[in-house]
């Protein structure tokens, strides 16, 4: 039960919410700020309340971020996914006693033959030769290295027959064999579901810490009205009327800091979009531009940072009127 004090503090707050004049000093123990109709049973401007929506505000703009990044590798994958799969390779090894240029144009006449191949493109040497230059270096005499000699396959609208063609290799051109690209696709797969996992974990634990610092700051409003809360409970308040005030007070909170978190990463997201087109041509930028696109999130990926701070609001709201209905709950 509450001491004299407290009853008074709760009834002055409770008379002011029904329009009644509040009591004076001498009547309410020493209560002097005078108290107004519909006001808040939460002090809506307090430092603890600046925290917490800073707090909200750090957290949505991590979960933004996160979000906005398994956005991008899942974009980026599907981009890749869809390059190395319209595209298929072979490779003509030499061997002695056997003519290279005899073998190209017989794996290039076989590819050309076969169900599903759009375009056949033959690597000339000098292209073939130029792409060894990063590794050995520039102006080598690479004549007499075996290296192998590339052909280029695009698929066209149907499935392509992989299984014909490399029957048809084996048959014609011995030293020739087909790299349909399964492998590789299947390894960005692999990679791109990973950081998709690794990016909803941590979106997953923000939220989880999110949710505690709005529980602790909801326990720590209750501690500080204490008094009102029992007093309410006590002369018959209904629990949904109590819970309502801090829902929405945490509520309006959740929705202040969600939309900073929110704009601050739509804003990192757009400074970097700008940044890599202009700085586009550089190396920095190609190997940017080559793991997460050109670093743009769509419409898809703006409207998901916004659905991200609306929802942190209600679940700041939800978890606020959660605590406060366990709490009235035991005072049954």
């Amino acid at each position: 039960m509450t001491d004299a004090s407290t009853t008074v503090s709760g009834l002055a707050w409770l008379r002011a919410r029904l329009g009644r004049s509040a009591p004076d000093e001498a009547e309410s123990g020493g209560v002097s700020e005078p108290l107004k109709r519909n006001m808040p049973l939460i002090p809506a401007d307090t430092i603890a309340g600046r925290a917490l929506v800073t707090v909200i505000a750090i957290m949505t703009f991590l979960a933004a971020i996160s979000a906005g990044a398994g956005v991008l590798v899942n974009d980026a994958s599907r981009g890749w996914t869809q390059t190395i799969s319209r595209e298929m390779t072979i490779q003509v090894k030499p061997r002695a006693g056997r003519d290279i240029e005899t073998d190209v144009a017989a794996a290039a006449a076989a590819a050309r033959a076969a169900k599903g191949i759009a375009n056949v493109r033959i690597y000339p040497k000098k292209e073939s030769d130029a792409m060894l230059e990063p590794w050995i270096g520039a102006g080598l005499d690479l004549g007499d290295l075996p290296i192998p000699r590339l052909i280029e396959l695009a698929r066209g609208g149907g499935v392509p027959d992989v299984a014909g063609l490399r029957a048809a290799l084996a048959a014609k051109v011995p030293t020739a064999s087909l790299d349909d690209h399964g492998l590789w696709m299947e390894r960005l797969a692999t990679m791109a579901t990973s950081l998709v996992a690794v990016v909803a974990v941590i979106f997953l634990l923000v939220l989880t810490a999110m949710g505690l610092a709005v529980a602790f700051a909801t326990r720590g409003a209750m501690a500080g009205n204490a008094e009102i809360v029992n007093v309410l409970h006590f002369v018959g308040a209904e629990d949904k009327f109590i819970a309502g005030q801090f829902q929405r007070h945490f509520l309006r909170l959740g929705l202040r800091g969600g939309l900073i978190g929110a704009g601050m990463a739509i804003l990192v997201f757009a400074v970097s979009s700008l940044t890599l087109a202009w700085r586009a041509r550089t190396p920095a930028a190609d190997q940017v531009e080559a793991l997460f696109g050109t670093f743009a999130l769509g419409p898809v990926g703006y409207g998901l940072i916004a659905a991200i701070a609306f929802g942190i609001a209600g679940l700041t709201g939800w978890v606020s009127r959660s605590i406060v209905f366990r709490h009235l709950g035991g005072l049954a």
